[in-house]
Formats: structure tokens, C-alpha cells, sequence
């Protein structure tokens, strides 16, 4: 028996195919087989997930040239199919992604292949389904790992949104100095509403005391006019008020004579001067002529 048998061990999470004078025989289970030298031949296919990096070039819709990477995670279920009718899975299954990548990127603009990237692996996945069954493959995913622009075309994006930011930035910056700029002019104006109002109250607090004073004035004067004439029977109110501008008009004298102020001089002027204003002008210009030529 071991002059005319050999033995063939396949591993776990593969499978064999038997072939007896170069054609398929069978399907050899994990495990040791036994095979007639000269006979028997075994190819081993592998059952697990694989994965396949594909990265593909294309142009985009805004004619920006970009590189596609796709990772096609596939599996042999159909053992013999998968052999016997692909020559080479791997260069078959580069050949369909590329071909689904060029004629789908260039319907996007860059934007919406960054955006839309998982379409995209939809459409890669489905036509890679619909190919590859009857050649015994099924497609588990195709995510689409990497999207990456020409660098020029990275640099400009990057200046693009530089400038982006940098007006944003301005815009805010100038709306916020309009607001301060219109805060400061409401509170200038707050400021001179109360200050007018201010002003406006001392006015006329002042005027009602100016008022005040010279009704207390006019009031004193009746009332020194009504005693005066209660203590001197027969004497009108003129002569009572002439003898109290006489007595003001003393009193004012009194007061010049007791100055100390060596810079206040005292100009005397006569009365009843004539010629309104021309003459009381002629008056008061020989009375300071005349003081200025006796040196007071």
C-alpha cells in the first residue's frame, strides 16, 4: 500500500480539488487524503475572507484628478468555478473595480465623491456581484478606504478655505465693531438725554429761585411801604418809596467808601441826563476823562 499511495493533508479553511490525469475528479474535505501517484493531482483553494487593495485613478466631474482606494473583501464559494474559470481572481477582480470607479467618479464633482463615498462602494460592490458569482466568488464588502486629490489640487482647497475663514473672521470682526460702535452711540446719547435733563432742571431751579427772590423783594417793599404808612399818618406810597431808594442809594454809598479793594473805583455820573442814549454816552465819557486827568 505505501509503494503505490500517497498522502495529501489540507488545513482548516481550505478545501482540495482532486484531479486524476489532469482532469477535476472530486473535492477533498480539510483533513488527509490519499492520492495514486501519476494518477493524482490536488489544487488547493483557500475558503477564507480575503482581501484585495485596489487603488485606481480617475477624474472627476469639476476635472480634478484623484486616487481611489477600495478594499474588496471577497470569498471562494464555489471552489471548482472559482479555479476553473478565472486564470487569475485577483487581477480579474482589479480589472471590474477600476472599471466601476472610472465610469462612476466621473458623474461627481470632487465634493460629491468625498460626500457620497459610500455610494460609491455600493455601485463597486453590486457590479462586482453580478461578475464575479458565476465564477463561484461572493463579494462580503468594497468600503472605500482612501480619496485622495492631486497635492496642486490639495493646496488650492486649503487656500480656498483659508480665505473662507478669513472673511468669515473679518465679517464677524466688522459686525462686532458696528455693535460696539452702536452701543457707544446709545449710551452718548443716554449720557446727553440726562445731561440735557439735568441742565433743563437747574435752569429751572434757578429761575424759580430768581422768581422766589424777587417776589420776596416785592413782597419786603409793599410791606415796608404798608408799615411806613401805618406809623406816619398822610404819607403816599411814592414818598414812602422814594425815601427807600434814598436810603438804598446811602447805604450803597456807605458800602464803596468801607471797600478795601484798592482796584475798585467809584465813578459818580449827575442825574437826570438828557439826549437818551447819545447823551448819557457824552456823560460817562467826560466823567472818565476827567477822573483819568485827576489820577484817582
Amino acid at each position: 500500500m505505501g509503494d503505490c499511495c500517497c498522502f495529501v493533508c489540507i488545513e482548516s479553511g481550505s478545501l482540495g480539488l482532486k484531479e486524476r490525469w489532469g482532469a477535476y475528479n472530486e473535492t477533498l474535505e480539510p483533513g488527509c487524503s490519499c492520492l495514486v501517484p501519476c494518477m493524482d493531482g490536488v489544487k488547493i483553494v483557500n475558503l477564507r475572507v480575503q482581501t484585495l487593495d485596489v487603488k485606481c485613478e480617475s477624474k472627476t466631474k469639476d476635472n480634478v484628478f484623484v486616487n481611489i482606494s477600495v478594499s474588496v473583501q471577497y470569498k471562494v464559494i464555489d471552489p471548482a468555478a472559482s479555479y476553473y474559470k478565472l486564470d487569475d481572481s485577483k487581477k480579474q477582480i482589479k480589472a471590474y473595480v477600476f472599471d466601476v470607479i472610472r465610469s462612476e467618479v466621473p458623474k461627481q464633482t470632487l465634493n460629491q465623491v468625498f460626500e457620497e463615498k459610500e455610494k460609491l462602494s455600493s455601485a463597486v460592490r453590486h457590479q462586482l456581484e453580478d461578475l464575479l458569482k458565476e465564477y463561484g466568488f461572493a463579494i462580503r464588502a468594497t468600503p472605500v478606504t482612501d480619496i485622495d486629490p492631486d497635492h496642486t489640487v490639495k493646496v488650492s482647497l486649503n487656500q480656498m478655505n483659508t480665505q473662507k475663514n478669513l472673511k468669515e473672521a473679518m465679517r464677524e470682526k466688522a459686525e462686532s465693531d458696528a455693535l460696539v460702535k452702536i452701543r457707544d452711540a446709545e449710551a452718548q446719547g443716554q449720557e446727553m438725554r440726562i445731561t440735557a435733563e439735568a441742565d433743563a432742571e437747574a435752569k429751572y431751579q434757578s429761575g424759580l429761585g430768581l422768581s422766589r427772590q424777587r417776589k420776596a423783594i416785592v413782597d419786603g417793599l409793599s410791606e415796608s411801604v404798608q408799615l411806613f404808612q401805618e406809623g406816619v399818618p398822610g404819607v403816599n406810597s411814592k414818598t414812602v418809596m422814594d425815601l427807600i431808594m434814598i436810603t438804598q442809594y446811602f447805604d450803597m454809598m456807605e458800602k464803596i467808601g468801607c471797600t478795601q479793594n484798592k482796584a475798585t473805583n467809584a465813578l459818580f455820573t449827575p442825574g437826570g441826563i438828557s439826549g437818551g442814549v447819545a447823551g448819557f454816552g457824552d456823560t460817562m465819557r467826560q466823567s472818565m476823562m476827567e477822573a483819568n486827568a485827576s489820577g484817582y
